[in-house]
């Protein structure tokens, strides 16, 4: 494996290529933004370069691309008064010294009781992830039946703290999804499954998957759009 990169206006864009036995140069973008170039045996790193080059644009949609799907690491506080989302609606914490902790919402209020203030953060993060494996399940139900014309269908849907990733399908047919989707408009974290139901008939982000995406959910680019916007 060789590092190499080219300089594309401000932009600096790092790759690692493979010379191997192929008559064509292939770049591919990984999740983590890595990016990888497969080129014939005898390719020169000067036709490489000029490949990454005319490609540079492309490569840096997918960046940006695998980039919405990265969770935000703003520190969340949780004291009475501040603002959290849940289902893409703002509630204002209250927090309630009591004998028990529960979490409870109603209006525009989460209210979280708890007998050491302290733990009001990991309450609320407990009652977010149990949240998330009703609502995700109770979302992606319908979205399975549609897929089901297509022979196709999850093995399982689970939920993972991920850094990198609103969600991912594994390739024998596992979805998992970020509970942090919980914070979202239901219609964001229907586009998230739905991308992953479309990994499951194909696995790279080419043109026919997202021809499928599109014909599956015609205005994924506005709720990709606002997930990016609330959540990122």
């Amino acid at each position: 494996m060789i590092h190499d990169s080219i300089q594309y206006g401000t932009t600096t864009i790092e790759y690692d290529f493979d010379l191997v036995p192929r008559k064509t140069l292939g770049i591919y973008v990984h999740p983590n933004g890595n990016v990888l170039l497969k080129a014939p045996l005898d390719s020169t790193l000067e036709a490489i370069r000029e490949k990454v080059e005319k490609k540079a644009m492309w490569i840096l949609r997918q960046k940006r691309f695998f980039a919405s799907f990265t969770p935000s690491t703003i520190e969340r506080r949780y004291v009475s008064g501040e603002s959290h989302l849940y289902l893409g609606r703002q509630y204002m914490l209250r927090i309630k010294e009591s004998e028990i902790n529960a979490v409870h919402y109603q209006s525009n209020v989460i209210e979280i009781e708890c007998r050491q203030k302290k733990n009001a953060g990991i309450l609320l993060q407990t009652w977010y992830r149990k949240r998330a494996n009703i609502k995700f399940l109770e979302y992606a139900q319908p979205i399975i039946e549609q897929f089901a014309v297509y022979g196709v269908s999850p093995k399982s849907i689970s939920i993972k703290i991920m850094q990198r990733r609103w969600g991912y399908c594994s390739s024998n047919g596992e979805i998992t999804l970020n509970p942090r989707l919980i914070c979202a408009p239901r219609c964001c974290i229907e586009y998230v499954i739905t991308h992953e139901m479309c990994h499951l008939i194909y696995r790279n982000h080419n043109k026919k998957f997202y021809t499928l995406l599109t014909k599956e959910m015609p205005h994924w680019e506005k709720w990709k759009a606002k997930l990016e916007r609330m959540l990122a």
